[in-house]
């Protein structure tokens, strides 16, 4: 329970959780229809909502601020080493979801970025034409495998869900994420918590340095903030689920890169 609470409150999935890879407007595609997903609990999920915005606001976005001063190079490098580590997540869905391909082609990835690539930090692989692939999760698995989303979760901290988006990130800390297991779960004597911990504070921060602009105007354009978050998650999650190329209309091909509960 103790290493749980940890986890729950360093991941740093602030309820805006909208990506950009670059500064850029959000928009909401109107036309696009979640009604399958019910909001069942939404007086609750709107007050967690307005929780994580004040936490956003007191901790996240500063050190963002903060970290968008570091030079591009290395903030780059950090970004593939995280990319790099979340192959180990990707790769077991991969083949879960029966796409042994990209499986393949991810654990190359992940070999040749590990190694040349210096735990990651530089993208070797992209350079001799292994391009980088979505990131899939149990979630998306769950969902490949016919599970229905069930009801939308705003969790504290940890920012938009689902009933089965949750129950597959569950997955990670039961043993489905080699980088938990090596880390925190077992004493490798190579890595300890703290390598975990670090990791996902990280992958918060860089997060948030990319869509400072984006999450400032989504706050400002969205007359329901709430809705238009809510409708952006289950867009994106629908897509994923889909494995559709079909942009979630913000200006670029981004995901949102959520951070699991690991």
């Amino acid at each position: 329970m103790k290493n749980f609470l940890s986890i729950l409150i360093i991941s740093l999935l602030i309820s805006l959780n909208v990506n950009a890879d670059t500064d850029g407007e959000i928009t909401i595609n109107q036309n696009e229809s979640n009604e399958e997903v019910k909001d069942c609990f939404e007086p609750v999920n709107r007050g967690i909502f307005a929780f994580n915005r004040a936490i956003d606001g007191l901790v996240f976005k500063p050190a963002a601020q903060i970290y968008k001063a570091v030079p591009s190079p290395i903030r780059n490098g950090t970004s593939n080493t995280l990319n790099n580590l979340s192959n180990l997540v990707t790769i077991p869905n991969n083949v879960l979801q029966g796409d042994f391909k990209d499986a393949a082609h991810n654990s190359m990835r992940f070999v040749i970025n590990s190694t040349v690539g210096i735990l990651g930090f530089v993208d070797v692989a992209s350079w001799i034409g292994l391009d980088k692939k979505d990131k899939e999760d149990y979630g998306q698995t769950l969902g490949t495998w016919g599970v229905g989303p069930g009801c939308y979760l705003v969790l504290p901290i940890l920012g938009p869900s689902t009933a089965r988006d949750s129950i597959g990130s569950l997955v990670n800390i039961s043993g489905g994420d080699p980088w938990y297991n090596v880390t925190v779960r077992n004493d490798t004597h190579y890595f300890s918590d703290m390598d975990y911990y670090t990791s996902k504070i990280t992958t918060g921060i860089d997060f948030r340095a990319k869509n400072l602009t984006s999450i400032d105007n989504l706050e400002k354009n969205s007359i329901d903030l709430y809705a238009a978050v809510r409708s952006l998650y289950l867009q994106d999650r629908k897509r994923k689920v889909n494995n559709s190329k079909k942009i979630t209309e913000t200006l670029d091909d981004s995901d949102w890169e959520e951070i699991d509960i690991q």
